[in-house]
């Protein structure tokens, strides 16, 4: 297979990132953006979808163009800031994905801050699959413009609720020290608002985790081709 990126081995690299909207669309993006901690993961497994995790595009920790926040007498770095994050990457592995069927994508340890290897993901004969992480908003607006978006959804919930399962699930697998845990999940729980109008500004429409499902399941079973010109979902 052909190897898949912009700048290390990514979807991409072999037709030079040139946007192929003369390529035949095989299949389009579900984008379930939202803030982190919402269970934008849990509904996909839900859905059953093929599945893109978008935060796999991370950027390594020892990248120097990563943004960094002061805390304390230290400063660490900013995970929440989309400049963390590959963007053009990310885009690419879409568009590789709904145009080819399959793309090479990296596989990303959060504990330890870097990319620990790669995968293939096929999606068979899949018309749809899912892309999901914090930073999905930021595909929704390129994706919509080379004609690859089905849908593009952020999850909200209280943001109480939000705060604890964000909290839980970091402690128990361990992404970082309990206090860098701490002091994150306390900046999300006040930014909260402000990244899901964030996420509505780049077109995604706000619903909880049930909501999302209902509607999605309603687009699986509508008889739309994916190579058919779309309409706007809302």
């Amino acid at each position: 297979m052909r190897s898949a990126n912009l700048r290390e081995g990514y979807p991409g690299a072999g037709r030079g990132g040139v946007q192929r909207h003369n390529d035949a669309v095989r299949a389009r993006v579900i984008v379930l953006a939202g803030p982190s901690g919402s269970g934008k993961s849990r509904l996909s497994r839900r859905i059953g979808l093929p599945a893109l995790n978008l935060d796999d595009f991370y950027k390594d920790g020892s990248d120097p163009s990563l943004p960094r926040i002061e805390l304390g007498h230290d400063s660490i770095a900013d995970w929440d800031d989309p400049a963390s994050w590959h963007l053009d990457q990310a885009v690419e592995a879409i568009e590789t994905l709904c145009r080819e069927g399959r793309a090479l994508v990296p596989v990303y340890d959060i504990a330890h801050d870097g990319r620990t290897g790669e995968r293939v993901l096929d999606l068979g004969d899949a018309r749809y699959f899912v892309a999901e992480g914090i930073f999905a908003q930021e595909v929704v607006g390129e994706c919509r413009s080379r004609g690859l978006l089905a849908e593009a959804v952020c999850v909200r919930n209280h943001r109480t609720v939000t705060f604890w399962r964000r909290l839980t699930r970091d402690l128990r697998e361990r992404r970082k020290h309990p206090l860098v845990l701490l002091h994150r999940g306390v900046m999300l729980l006040r930014a909260e608002p402000q990244v899901i109008a964030h996420a509505v500004d780049l077109g995604c429409t706000p619903m909880t985790s049930e909501e999302a499902y209902r509607h999605i399941s309603r687009l699986l079973a509508s008889p739309h081709r994916p190579g058919a010109s779309p309409g706007h979902p809302r």
